[in-house]
Parts: C-alpha cells; structure tokens; sequence
C-alpha cells in the first residue's frame, strides 16, 4: 500500500510540473490570439447616424487601413482620433460615435491591422504604427498636432498614450486605460510568469509623465476586465492639466449616457 502510495505521489510530481510547463508553452505561442479579437461581434445593430466618408490609409511598412472619417470643420474644429479597442469592427463603435454628430468636431476611426478585412497580423509594434499613420493622413490634409485629440478605447489607450509622448496634441482621452498589459494579464493568470511570456507589454503607465497635453480619463469602478485601479493609478500619473471621470456602475465597456457626453463636451470645449 506504502509503495503504490509513494508511486502515485510521484507520478504527482512529475505531471504536475511537466502540465504546469506546456500550459506556458501554450499560452506562449498563441498568446496574440489570446489578446486580439477581431471577430468578436459586441454592440452590434446600431445605425449610423453620422456622416462619414470611408477612406483607405496606407502604412509606413505597406499595409491599407479601413477607417472613417467626418468631417465637419477641419479649420475651427479639433478632430478626433479614435483608437478602438482589442475586439471587433468599426461598426461596433457606432453606439459612440453617433454622439459625435452634435459635438464639435471631427472624426477619424481607424480599425487595426488584421480587423474589419484589413490584412496583417495585429502586434503592439504594429498598432503603434497604424496609430501614427492615422496621424500622417490627418496631417496630409493640413493639420498640426495642436488640431488633435486622440480618442483610446480599452486597447487603445495603449497606442494613444504611445503616440502621445513628447507631442502638444490637443488633448488625449483615455477611456478603460490599463497601467500596462503585464499588469492586465497578471490579473486573469496570477500564477504565471506573464512578464517573462508577454511579447506585447504596452507599458503605458511608464509613458504618460511623457504626454504634454491635456487628458480626460474615465473609468468604470465596476470594470471586470481592467481593473478600475489601473485607470486611477494612470490618472494619478498623469501631467496636469488632467480631468477624470469616474462612474460607480460602467463596467469596461462605459455607458455613454447624458453625463458622460457633458464631460466628453466640456473637456473638448476647454481645448479651444
């Protein structure tokens, strides 16, 4: 009884390391796909009833991106450059961006690499490259920096933060932000050794003393996907001026409701 007790616990001990390690080597080798979801199909059905043109956008290492743009003013109007997050279309923003109708401003959504048919393979070198051809285009039609704002969603507050450093834009808004991907997956594997397995890190919260612009963060304190101390912990890191808006009941993906749309409004009226 000893013996087969002894020859059980240490089948135990070899499993459970040899389990422990492929599971790593798993998590290692498909972790992008893990990360990026572009055909997940959230916030879908809502019609566009905003204007916009689609446009074609060219990469610096030769890539087209679908993106979306309205215009209204480009001279007396600040426009928006909305980085969406790591899951689905362009047309699962239309919820938001349908609000941008009666505001100031205009609009460019671009969606990533590898999502909404766009060719390529989503990576954080990659998204920082799409982000800052985004900018290029604008600039292309006669645009200063100082006529920005970037707009990140989720995801995209990483490439947003990115971009933003040792620039004037107008301003950055960053909605859902995660301190830096280490920390994000840290908190759905806490027994793995993420820094050392995570080829994409966007490690924001060690960019944003860089940003000079203003910066409207907002958060939800229910957010279940990325914690609402992240969100905290980058607005406590943030330059002045920074404003904040923290809802007790948004989840990650935050309501655009009547008080959301005041503050989104405000801060982009401060920026004139």
């Amino acid at each position: 009884m000893k013996k087969k007790l002894k020859e059980y616990l240490l089948k135990l001990i070899l499993i459970i390391p040899i389990a422990y390690f492929s599971l790593l080597f798993i998590i290692f080798i498909f972790q992008r796909n893990l990360l990026y979801h572009p055909k997940e199909n959230n916030y879908f059905g809502d019609k566009l009833k905003v204007k916009i043109e689609k446009v074609k956008i060219e990469t610096g290492d030769n890539f087209e991106l679908l993106g979306w743009f309205h215009e209204k003013d480009l001279r007396n109007f600040k426009t928006i450059v909305f980085f969406h997050g790591n899951a689905g279309t362009l047309e699962n923003r239309i919820h938001k961006i349908n609000h941008f109708k009666e505001m100031k401003i205009n609009f460019l959504i671009i969606s990533w690499r590898g999502f909404s048919g766009n060719l390529g393979k989503p990576t954080e070198k990659g998204l920082y490259e799409d982000g800052k051809s985004a900018i290029n285009w604008l600039k292309r039609k006669g645009l200063k920096d100082n006529d920005i704002v970037l707009y990140g969603e989720s995801l995209g507050t990483g490439i947003a933060t990115h971009i933003a450093q040792n620039h004037k834009f107008a301003g950055v808004i960053l909605e859902s932000p995660f301190t830096s991907m280490v920390d994000a997956a840290k908190n759905v594997y806490p027994y793995f050794p993420i820094r050392l397995l995570l080829k994409d890190k966007y490690e924001s919260d060690k960019k944003i003393k860089n940003l000079k612009s203003p910066i409207l963060i907002m958060h939800g304190e229910a957010d279940k996907i990325v914690p609402f101390w992240m969100g905290k912990k980058m607005y406590e890191l943030a330059n002045a001026p920074k404003y904040s808006y923290f809802s007790e009941k948004d989840n990650h993906m935050m309501e655009y409701n009547e008080k959301m749309i005041v503050v989104l409004k405000e801060f982009l009226k401060s920026l004139n």
